[in-house]
This record gives structure tokens, sequence and C-alpha cells, in this order.
């Protein structure tokens, strides 16, 4: 597994960005997939997770109603809708495999996941 995130960049208050999160491996579809967040000075944090087949996500309250995880297996990309963003979604986003079993105290786990991609910078300006 090889992720590569992309899609970051500067936006306004209340403006959307859509992230993206390629794996070239071929074992993409069988993995758990998340996307956390690191804000300057503080702790990588979960934002939201989708099981291998795209039929469960789990998100954080800080995002829910305004993100929507999703899942391409035949791409082997996963995404992070994001909508009326907020400064203080201003982070380095990051996106993560973990196999096994899909359950919120689980994906919520940073310790969980196996593999990460490099992150990508959202910033968010009031």
């Amino acid at each position: 597994v090889q992720l590569q995130a992309s899609g970051g960049g500067l936006v306004q208050a209340g403006g959307s960005l859509r992230l993206s999160c390629a794996d070239s491996g071929r074992t993409f579809s069988t993995y758990v997939m998340g996307w956390f967040r690191q804000a300057p000075g503080k702790a990588r944090e979960f934002v939201a997770a989708i099981n291998w087949s795209g039929g469960r996500t789990y998100y954080a309250d800080s995002v829910k109603g305004r993100f929507t995880i999703s899942r391409d297996n035949d791409k082997n990309t996963v995404y992070v809708q994001m909508n009326s963003l907020k400064p203080e979604d201003t982070a380095v986003y990051y996106c993560a495999a973990a196999s096994g079993s899909f359950w919120r105290a689980k994906v919520e786990n940073i310790a969980e996941y196996d593999y990460w991609g490099q992150g990508t910078q959202v910033t968010v300006s009031s």
C-alpha cells in the first residue's frame, strides 16, 4: 500500500474542497480507509472512515453533516468532500489504511492504521 493524498489548498470560509487519496497497490479494496487531520500545535485527530465496500462510514462530530467520505475501489481511491468549511478545519489532512474489522472505536484510533499518506494542507480563511 502506497498512499498519495492530494486536493488541498486555500479556500474561504463556507467554501468546499475535495481531497483524494490514491493507492498504487493491489489490495486497496480490502482496507478500511480513514482521514485524519493535524492542526499546528495539536494532536492528529480522526475525521472520517469508510469500510472496504463503502457501505459504512463514521464521522467525527465536528465534521458530521459537512464532510462526506467515499471510495472508488476500481480507481483505488478514497475521497473526502468537505463543504461549509470553517477556519477551524485548517490542518494537514492525512489518509490512512487499516486492515481488519470496521467499528467505531477502532477506526477512530490512529494506532489501528498500518499505512499513511504524506498529508495535504487545507487552509480555510475567515
